[in-house]
């Protein structure tokens, strides 16, 4: 049987995330803002939540309605049959996104409906689920889109971003799901050598390795929300750990490298390697920019250089996306480079053609992922 599904994603990356699905063999995909709605059944819920490494979440849509005001709100909420999906006994959170004229503030959407669902379970048996937002039994979403609200199950559970590998982060880590999206942006192929200049506590190297090695990016998770689902099938879930397992590759089929000057933040990558038991498979080493040798005559660099939000002021950092762009050009003939930069005036001063200017959002920062293809 199948259902309607909802994956959200980064801002920006929807297309990418479509086509990653695509990939997976999900049918009747299809884009929208921050997500991508697509038709699947069981077997596909479970393996877009195991296998999808560019989506934050997987969500099931069990009721659509209108909703103006939070009154209707709560009568809509309390005409579902709650106990389908949660026993008086679970625990659930509630999450709410969007918001219209009288629904404008997500914490007050979420409280009535919270409220609407335990008045129920009050009303038929006396007892009710309590809350619990760091580790809950059921995730519900709300979303609220001018007189429309969606109320789905969230089938993840955390955030699939958090893959369960990065104990260890730096100052200003990229998302998981972006470095794989910008890998797949890259339209890095997997047999070239990779690097990451910038590597910090190791994420996009280790990203690379993972897609390169066919490891799925949900094996290193301790539970997904769907396994507290009532229809949970834990043999098929098995199945598909198995040939997940039985998918890996056992060695790399490229070279990939991963550098910082910091050496605190690359003792981070070996530890986030170890986790994820690639860690004799990529070559993590402390390296000045300045000292930077091409590792192999061609190959893709993809690179997230700061940019002076967060980290360094914009003065010394200039310098730096100077000395990048003579480095790219005087030892990195036949590779082509990929930098991620959330400053224009900094990505000027690299000095280099950019082939292609792809925007891209890193959390709510407007980004640019600039191409430079090295001659």
């Amino acid at each position: 049987m199948n259902f309607s599904y909802f994956a959200t994603t980064q801002r920006g990356i929807e297309a990418i995330a479509a086509q990653e699905l695509e990939r997976l063999g999900v049918k009747e995909v299809r884009p929208d803002f921050t997500g991508v709605h697509f038709i699947g059944d069981r077997t596909t819920l479970y393996r877009v939540n195991l296998w999808a490494r560019t989506i934050f979440k997987v969500l099931v849509p069990i009721q659509e309605f209108y909703c103006p005001n939070s009154d209707i709100l709560y009568q809509e909420v309390q005409k579902i049959t709650w106990d389908e999906y949660l026993k008086p006994n679970n625990t659930l959170a509630v999450h709410c996104t969007g918001g219209n004229q009288k629904l404008n503030h997500t914490h007050f959407t979420a409280l009535q409906v919270k409220n609407a669902i335990v008045d129920q379970q009050r009303e038929k048996s006396g007892q009710r689920s309590s809350v619990d937002l760091q580790n809950p039994d059921l995730t519900i979403n709300v979303h609220i889109h001018q007189d429309r609200c969606t109320l789905s199950l969230d089938s993840s559970g955390t955030s699939l971003h958090r893959r369960g590998y990065r104990q260890a982060m730096g100052t200003a880590p990229l998302k998981e799901t972006l470095a794989a999206a910008l890998l797949d942006i890259a339209e890095w192929d997997t047999n070239l050598p990779f690097l990451d200049p910038f590597c910090g506590s190791g994420t996009l190297p280790i990203e690379a390795a993972l897609k390169a090695l066919n490891i799925a990016p949900g094996l290193f998770r301790q539970k997904f929300g769907f396994q507290n689902f009532p229809d949970f099938d834990p043999q098929l879930w098995q199945q598909l750990l198995a040939e997940a397992q039985n998918s890996r590759l056992s060695k790399l089929p490229t070279l990939i490298w991963g550098s910082d000057r910091d050496p605190n933040v690359l003792a981070q990558a070996r530890s986030n390697a170890q986790r994820c038991g690639i860690e004799h498979q990529i070559k993590l080493a402390q390296t000045e920019l300045s000292q930077l040798e091409a590792p192999a005559d061609c190959g893709v660099i993809v690179c997230n250089p700061p940019y002076g939000e967060r980290i360094g002021e914009t003065k010394e950092l200039g310098i730096l996306y100077k000395m990048l762009g003579d480095v790219f050009k005087q030892r990195f003939k036949g590779w082509t480079a990929f930098v991620l930069t959330g400053n224009k005036e900094l990505a000027k001063k690299v000095g280099l053609k950019a082939a292609r200017r792809i925007p891209v959002y890193n959390g709510a920062l407007a980004c640019t992922l600039l191409k430079y293809e090295l001659y």
